[in-house]
């Protein structure tokens, strides 16, 4: 069966329905404590590449179940009117996922544009793979 929605529609029609803030301000608001980023980037590509300072990490695959309250594997972090910032390499998985927690009701989402990419593009601080 072919595909008549690509994963570049998807990302495409997400980003056209979510809040998304710049690498800048995403550190800013980071340092001062006005958000927490939570990367969804795969446990391999954090071992691989490294981890942003400070980044609560929920992979992707789990990020609904941590996000639900009524969830056996709810998340503490998730339970706030703080900002939560999301990212992932490069905001296509971030990018999906906020529009599914925007779904899900959550009024505090942010994308970061051009993910872990971009931060360490900008020489921001990181810490670097194993």
């Amino acid at each position: 069966m072919p595909v008549t929605k690509t994963v570049k529609m998807l990302v495409a029609e997400a980003k056209s329905e979510i809040n998304s803030i710049s690498v800048d301000d995403a550190y800013e608001r980071q340092k001062s404590g006005a958000a927490v980023l939570i990367d969804v980037r795969d446990i391999r590509e954090l071992q691989r590449d490294g981890r942003i300072d400070g980044a609560f990490h929920a992979p992707r695959g789990m990020l609904e179940f941590w996000a639900d309250p009524d969830s056996p594997y709810h998340k503490d972090i998730f339970a706030t009117d703080g900002e939560l910032i999301l990212f992932c390499a490069s905001s296509w998985r971030s990018a999906l996922a906020a529009k599914t927690l925007q779904d899900m009701v959550f009024t505090n989402i942010r994308d970061m544009e051009g993910g872990f990419t971009a931060w360490k593009g900008q020489s921001l601080p990181i810490t670097n793979a194993d």
